[in-house]
């Protein structure tokens, strides 16, 4: 399989090497490879993971073998029935307990394959974890940039796993970007979820998953936004089943934020194709705590393009959500209560289906 980089601003096409995260035009990077059609008949029983799906994404046979842990196939769970039907997939439950493990899978898989030594990547706390966990699953070492602020319990869960932590007094930006200085003075693999598109590859699995579990699409999905790891691995996974001829239709994506850090959705209410930096005021979901996502462009066209919407929670409305959550049996971090909290304010119709994840355990969060 020729798999190459495709600028997504210049159109500029890249060889895949260890080195490369962005054009020299500073664009974000695409994936250009044959996709084929999906056949969802020939997806095979096993692995039991996400890479039953392996034949849809760019990597030789075999390469997802040493990587993974078991992630991936998780529950879909009727939450209410009136009106319509809203499930939630429940994708905390993955061996770092949240749905990261679905991008870090793929994503460490391509760097095991690539020869890399050492990786280092920065994160608000769940895609660390991923990185930090499969990263001690191949045996490579592993550093990741956090912000000083990164809840303890998410902390202490990458150390376990190995990894060098450097934790920096800033912006999620002042991270990133301290992140980039040290790949490039290292010259080691930068295993970013944002500037990496492997990591979308196991994220799309999302949308095989429900597929399977609805034996169709939903209507709609209903997903919180802060880089836009799922949402656009959601957006991916169906438009591929849809441009198959597996599904008539792509689900309608409601994005959440917080209002309190909410770029995106204000690009959207003002018809802007990118969103302005904003400042984070400070919000309890870290996770999507982006005041600049660097993949705004292709974010906002995802959600135009499914004819949907972005709703903004407020902070006393996220805590009153996990509460509620849990007298409901799940125990989530508070992003994935930001997220229900966005379905709370969402006017689900008659005979509508409803997704919602469950992105992290609770117990990551304090």
């Amino acid at each position: 399989m020729r798999t190459r980089y495709i600028c997504a601003s210049c159109g500029t096409v890249h060889e895949i090497k260890l080195s490369r995260w962005k054009c020299g035009c500073g664009g974000m990077l695409d994936l250009d490879f044959d996709r084929g059609n999906i056949d969802p008949a020939a997806w095979p029983e096993y692995p039991a993971s996400i890479f039953r799906y392996a034949e849809t994404m760019p990597l030789e046979h075999g390469e997802w073998s040493p990587v993974t842990l078991g992630e991936g196939q998780t529950p879909l769970i009727v939450l209410d029935d009136t009106p319509g039907v809203t499930y939630v997939k429940v994708d905390y439950m993955m061996p770092t307990l949240s749905f990261k493990d679905r991008g870090a899978a793929v994503l460490m898989a391509k760097a095991n394959a690539l020869g890399a030594c050492k990786v280092i990547a920065d994160s608000s706390g769940n895609a660390g974890t991923a990185i930090a966990a499969y990263a001690a699953r191949c045996n490579i070492a592993c550093d990741i940039y956090l912000s000083d602020a990164t809840s303890p319990k998410k902390v202490a869960q990458m150390k376990a796993h190995g990894a060098g932590i450097r934790q920096i007094n800033g912006t999620r930006e002042d991270i990133a970007a301290a992140a980039q200085q040290a790949v490039a003075g290292e010259g080691v693999f930068y295993a970013s979820h944002v500037y990496n598109p492997y990591f979308y590859e196991g994220t799309k699995t999302y949308a095989f998953e429900i597929f399977e579990e609805l034996r169709g699409a939903p209507d709609t999905l209903i997903v919180p936004v802060g880089n836009g790891t799922l949402l656009l691995g959601a957006y991916y996974g169906f438009k591929e089943l849809m441009d198959s001829g597996v599904i008539e239709r792509l689900p309608k994506i409601v994005a959440v934020q917080a209002a309190n850090c909410a770029p995106l959705a204000q690009a959207f209410e003002c018809g802007e194709s990118v969103a302005a930096p904003v400042q984070n005021s400070g919000t309890l979901a870290e996770g999507i705590a982006i005041a600049a996502p660097a993949r705004a462009p292709q974010i906002l066209e995802a959600v135009r393009e499914t004819g949907g919407e972005f709703i903004s929670v407020e902070e006393s409305e996220i805590a009153g959500a996990r509460r509620e959550m849990s007298e409901k049996g799940f125990y989530v971090e508070v992003t994935s209560a930001a997220n229900y909290a966005g379905y709370l304010k969402y006017g689900k119709t008659e005979d509508e289906t409803l997704v919602i994840p469950l992105c992290g355990a609770g117990i990551k969060s304090e």
